[in-house]
């Protein structure tokens, strides 16, 4: 009071308000005591002295607070007005030439790319599909954020980083032209409406995945051209689940951490009230003390709530002015990056576009592969356009299910399925990609496919409309476009329902908010003629969906990658083997498990040798070889790629193929980063003391590469000094004595006297019982 006397400045009454109502108060300690990482018993002050900070009603305020106060208080509210929808989000400019606008920059390089990759003359119904779109993206305005992509992929292509765009994008032709995706629009199913919709009325998303080992270089071009204030990550909201809600919560009550781990540990997902209080029991807690049913309550009450903000896996949000203005921002753990405290759902809501920038690691083994070929062969380069399409003896392959470290399909249930569905063309990888699934698994819909397949069982369709949408995977749904078509055409679903459905249905998410879709999908299939169990049939699967399914266009862009994949490991198994090891960790499998499954394959593995082995895996002529001879190692920037694509890359690489035949194989030398505990600095040094002369010994290679005791039995346990010193264990007692000398002593001569000559011991000799006694 005295300070708004003096100051003028009129009372407003607050309640400090951090609660709904009292009985909250337990929770509010919880939270307090996970936020300062202690017990409940040791916040002390830090938490709230009472439960009054909750909401109250009008008559208790009127009681506590002066009428003027609360008066002002109403004011204050009045004056608060803001709306979200103020936010007025432009999308970064600077991407197109001054002479140009975005629209005709679009269309021009569209085309220009529609020339690269048709190039005798474009279809009639590419040109017609790219003006339809086109139009539309300039109708909802959407040329800067195609532009933006388009410079982002160009820039990666120059750097000879490989990149490919996958998901909903893959429906767009435009996509394609630009070098975006890959998908042929000729050859798939466009649903270019499942992209861009003017109904929908949300931005575009188009996923771009880059070489996991090279992705950086990419985001750091994109905070180089918009600037750290102008370009951020989206954030992850991740909220409790069972296992850390059970592990915060329990260490707030002060359970001991042994009983928390072990609760933990032992509840799953499925697990209700009941069997958590059994899992406790298991665990040595007794269900019935105090500790345990609060345990259990704030669990129950905690569940669901926000725990920390984490970092998207690459979605970008760029602007025109500072982020900060539009959106709050913040330093991330990792340096040189900068994070948007709001996750792409609310940014979606806001209209903010948003560019997935993703690691894939696939992206690397067939770049790496891809620079081995082309050096092997003397080519300037070799790309993926380069692989021939429909090889026989790579499904020959494929259908025997050796496919160890392919892409996608190298799982164990993906090999089983293999010799089952046989593929033989794309579109047959496109469906096995897809279709071990928990969409399709759930929804019963793997043997049906399979047998109509095989020709076990009649191909039927309940109506002309739904054949539409099943003629291409034989009348069974797989994937999430044929779902959507059959809500609409059997279910009689509106667009903004269907693409309800679509959100429910989204990847990567739990089953939950498809129950309301229920009694409008059965209900409707009733209606129109269709059978309660294919109605179900349908519905079960929806619910697969919301585990995790694949989109048609995401399933087409990773076959791309599966059949390239294989016909390298069946053409090329050297340089795919030496791709794979120089990627690790990626996949299902070990190093041990590639070289093996390489090794039945007739690959001539070598092992790792100080005298000739690099920080990576390489290539070498399969002949005897002196440590002098060079091998194949792709350089760490391999040639740009060329903006046009030579007519004749497919027949030069076929003829070069051909030629090769005769010539031998080569083989596979390890490298130095197969070692445990080896270090690359390390690596590197010996690389570069060998280019000097060969290494004359241990000590001579421990003094030249500055190799510390670690690096010497690094070396030693992993029989890499075996040219130097023999086997293992002798190498192992080199390392001991070669470790170099530090400081000044370290170029000094060593000057030894001659050991003297010591006669035999007998076994009369008067200290033999002594040696005796010691050994």
């Amino acid at each position: 009071m005295t300070v708004s006397e003096a100051t003028g400045v009129p009372l407003v009454a607050t309640g400090q308000v951090q609660m709904h109502v009292r009985s909250r108060k337990p929770v509010h300690d919880t939270l307090t005591a996970i936020r300062l990482g202690k017990s409940v018993q040791e916040c002390g002050f830090a938490r709230a002295t009472n439960a009054e900070r909750h909401l109250r009603q009008l008559v208790t305020l009127a009681n506590l607070y002066p009428p003027a106060a609360l008066e002002q208080t109403l004011e204050v509210m009045l004056q608060c007005q803001f709306n979200l929808k103020e936010l007025k989000y432009e999308y970064p400019g600077g991407i197109c030439p001054e002479n140009l606008s975005a629209t005709a920059y679009l269309h021009q390089e569209t085309y220009a790319g529609a020339q690269r990759r048709f190039k005798k003359e474009i279809p009639d119904s590419v040109t017609r599909q790219l003006e339809y779109e086109l139009q539309l993206i300039a109708e909802l305005q959407y040329e800067a954020y195609f532009l933006t992509v388009y410079d982002i992929v160009k820039f990666a292509r120059a750097q000879g980083i490989l990149c490919q765009g996958r998901g909903s994008a893959a429906n767009s032709a435009v996509c394609y032209c630009l070098g975006i995706t890959e998908v042929n629009p000729v050859l798939g199913n466009n649903l270019f409406e499942r992209f861009i919709s003017k109904e929908r009325n949300e931005p575009p998303d188009i996923d771009v995945d880059f070489e996991h080992q090279r992705r950086e270089e990419v985001i750091q071009y994109i905070y180089k051209k918009y600037g750290r204030d102008r370009a951020a990550l989206t954030a992850v909201v991740i909220t409790y689940r069972v296992k850390s809600v059970l592990r915060d919560t329990g260490k707030a009550l002060g359970v001991d951490p042994i009983i928390i781990e072990a609760v933990a540990r032992s509840y799953h997902y499925w697990d209700g009230r009941a069997n958590l209080m059994a899992r406790m029991q298991e665990s040595g807690l007794d269900c019935t003390s105090s500790v345990a049913m609060q345990w259990v309550y704030l669990a129950e009450k905690i569940m669901g709530f926000p725990r920390h903000l984490s970092q998207h896996p690459g979605g970008f949000v760029m602007s025109q002015g500072p982020l900060c203005r539009l959106v709050p921002i913040e330093n991330a753990a990792m340096e040189n990056r900068s994070v948007v405290q709001w996750d792409k759902d609310d940014l979606d809501a806001l209209g903010i576009l948003k560019v997935d920038v993703l690691a894939l690691g696939m992206l690397s083994v067939i770049r790496r592969a891809l620079d081995f070929v082309a050096l092997q062969y003397g080519r300037p380069f070799f790309r993926m356009q380069d692989i021939p399409l429909e090889d026989s003896d790579t499904y020959d392959m494929i259908c025997k299910a050796d496919t160890i470290g392919v892409f996608q399909i190298e799982s164990r249930a993906q090999m089983t399925m293999l010799p089952r569905l046989r593929p033989r063309c794309y579109y047959d990888l496109v469906i096995e990609v897809s279709i071990i699934r928990p969409g399709p698994i759930q929804g019963g819909m793997v043997h049906p496919y399979l047998r109509r397949r095989q020709g076990l069982e009649k191909i039927s369709y309940p109506s002309e409309a739904v054949k539409s949408a099943l003629e291409r995977t034989l009348g069974v749904p797989i994937f999430q476009e044929q779902v959507m078509q059959i809500a609409m055409k059997a279910a009689g679903f509106t667009g903004g329902e269907a693409d309800a459905l679509r959100r429910s249905m989204a990847a990567w998410k739990r089953k939950g908010g498809l129950e309301k879709f229920y009694n409008k999908i059965i209900d409707g299939m009733l209606a129109n003629g269709y059978k309660r169990e294919f109605a179900e049939q349908i519905f079960r699967q929806i619910q697969g969906f919301g585990e995790y399914g694949f989109p048609e266009s995401h399933a087409a862009s990773f076959a791309l990658l599966a059949y390239a994949s294989s016909w390298l490991k069946r053409h090329e198994p050297q340089a795919f083997l030496a791709a794979l090891l120089n990627s690790l960790p990626m996949g299902f499998y070990s190093a041990s498990t590639l070289i093996q499954d390489a090794r039945r394959h007739k690959v001539k593995i070598l092992p790792v040798d100080v005298q000739v082995s690099h920080w990576e895996a390489t290539l070498e002529p399969a002949v005897s070889r002196s440590a002098n001879t060079a091998t194949v190692t792709p350089t760490a920037e391999p040639a740009t790629e060329p903006t046009v694509e030579p007519a004749e890359h497919v027949s030069d690489c076929l003829s070069s193929q051909s030629k090769s035949q005769s010539k031998p194989k080569p083989a596979v030398r390890l490298g130095l980063n197969q070692l445990k505990g080896m270090q690359e600095a390390a690596a590197q040094r010996i690389v570069q003391a060998r280019v000097q002369a060969p290494f004359a010994s241990v000590a001579d290679l421990a003094r030249r590469a500055d190799l510390s005791r670690h690096d010497l039995n690094a070396l030693a346990a992993g029989n890499a000094l075996e040219s130097l010193a023999g086997h293992r264990r002798a190498a192992l007692w080199d390392a001991v004595v070669s470790v170099p000398d530090k400081d000044i002593l370290r170029e000094a001569p060593v000057y030894e006297t001659v050991s003297p000559q010591l006669t035999l011991l007998t076994e009369g000799s008067r200290w033999w019982p002594i040696m005796i006694r010691w050994a």
